[in-house]
């Protein structure tokens, strides 16, 4: 008898108790009762047999516990009337026609939601969260410059929902899409605006969402993660920073449970686990990946990702327009030139230009301030601090503020790009 098999199945029982998963701790128990059992039976030595039998008295006084506590959740359950049934909770026809329209009816009411049974609710509250909105309000004019990336986005996931007929067999839309570049460059910008052009829920997903300490509860995450984005299809999974969660896998460093997300991921994502191959488009499931650092990834999920397309640095136009969207808000003084603000602040990523106007436009605000105390401050009025912003300023904060990619960084996109791009 493997005296490890039987620490670690009373381990499992325990974690799945503690995890409301009381199903699975139970025949865990079970399990380990018998093994105990059997185990006793082998030994010869009498104090030892009986420090054994202790052992599985106190398992199986952990064991009724667990079955006290099934028996009185059951209590709890209260079977629906016969004669007042709840037409929002009536089970739609199967007909993928009508079950729309039945779905169309009961949305009406309450909003769709996800019935968890089988998970534990804290893990479905955790995914909840990660729903951003059912429109994430961003639109592509909202988006300075990057006209091919949007080329792309809307020929891959946006026209499969406009034109299903034409997007079948052959046609069919890509199981998902990989966005590379430097840091700051709008990839996130680019997913919301795919969700809101489409329609689609939106979940925003990291490697904190999927991981857990607790062990087999990563990979069920995964799963329940692709059930609910299916439930509330069509939907747009993001997953930002994707080499975060699917590095290359056999590496020395890498853990089992690590190992085992990224499978169940790649399961998930694949055809019939993700159910992406789906003609209807309404249960259409799209995966967007974003990463900075794309030769990190495991090539069996760059072979899902069938599109991999580059966000570039802002051209001078773009550069233009992303520093027009960051004043908007703001008064600009006369002389500001922002076409020469542009070609001064070429290789600067979006997030350094808007960094860049944020430092200027609190430049005037900083000279009211200096060498008052802080009643003085409080005393002034909002109208003293609504001072334009001038060339001045924008020329002391690109003093302070330098560009965050580098061109050696640029050239390794370039590169890994011309030997795994797919666009």
């Amino acid at each position: 008898m493997n005296l490890t098999e039987i620490c670690d199945n009373a381990k499992k029982g325990r974690e799945y108790a503690l995890l409301g998963n009381y199903d699975s701790s139970m025949v865990y128990y079970q399990g380990v009762i018998q093994q105990i059992h059997k185990h006793c039976q082998a030994l010869k030595d009498p104090a030892l047999k009986t420090k054994w039998h202790q052992v599985r008295q106190e398992v199986m006084e952990e064991y009724e516990q667990v079955k006290i506590i099934v028996a009185t959740l059951e209590s709890f359950k209260v079977d629906k009337p016969v004669d007042f049934p709840n037409p929002l909770l009536e089970e739609c026809p199967r007909d993928p026609a009508a079950k729309k329209n039945c779905q169309d009816e009961a949305g009406d009411g309450e909003p769709k939601k996800f019935d968890g049974t089988g998970y534990d609710n804290d893990l479905v509250d955790a995914l909840e969260r990660d729903i951003i909105s059912r429109n994430p309000n961003i639109h592509w004019d909202d988006i300075a410059d990057l006209e091919d990336a949007k080329k792309l986005l809307r020929e891959a996931v946006v026209l499969p929902m406009w034109m299903p007929e034409f997007f079948k067999g052959i046609r069919r839309p890509w199981k998902g899409v990989l966005m590379v570049g430097p840091p700051g460059t709008g990839k996130t910008m680019l997913a919301k605006a795919v969700a809101t052009e489409c329609g689609t829920t939106f979940f925003n997903v990291s490697s904190a969402s999927l991981s857990s300490k607790y062990r087999g509860e990563s990979e069920k995450l995964v799963r329940l993660l692709f059930e609910m984005a299916r439930y509330y299809a069509p939907t747009t999974i993001f997953i930002d920073e994707i080499d975060s969660i699917c590095g290359r896998r056999g590496s020395s460093d890498e853990h089992e449970a690590s190992r085992r997300m990224k499978s169940e991921l790649l399961v998930q994502m694949d055809g019939v686990g993700g159910a992406l191959e789906n003609d209807d488009p309404s249960k259409m499931v799209m995966v967007l990946a974003a990463t900075n650092f794309p030769w990190d990834i495991d090539e069996a999920l760059r072979r899902r990702l069938e599109k991999r397309i580059y966000i570039p640095l802002p051209t001078a136009k773009g550069r233009a327009e992303l520093l027009k969207i960051n004043l908007k808000e703001v008064e600009v003084a006369p002389d500001v030139d922002l076409a020469l603000i542009a070609e001064q602040i070429q290789g600067y990523s979006g997030a350094d230009i808007t960094n860049v106007c944020r430092d200027a436009s609190m430049m005037a605000m900083r000279r009211r301030i200096q060498g008052l105390s802080p009643e003085e401050i409080r005393a002034l009025s909002k109208d003293e601090l609504q001072m334009p912003v001038t060339m001045e300023d924008f020329e002391l904060s690109l003093k302070k503020i330098s560009k965050s990619v580098s061109t050696a960084d640029l050239e390794k996109y370039e590169s890994w790009m011309a030997e795994f791009g797919s666009v």
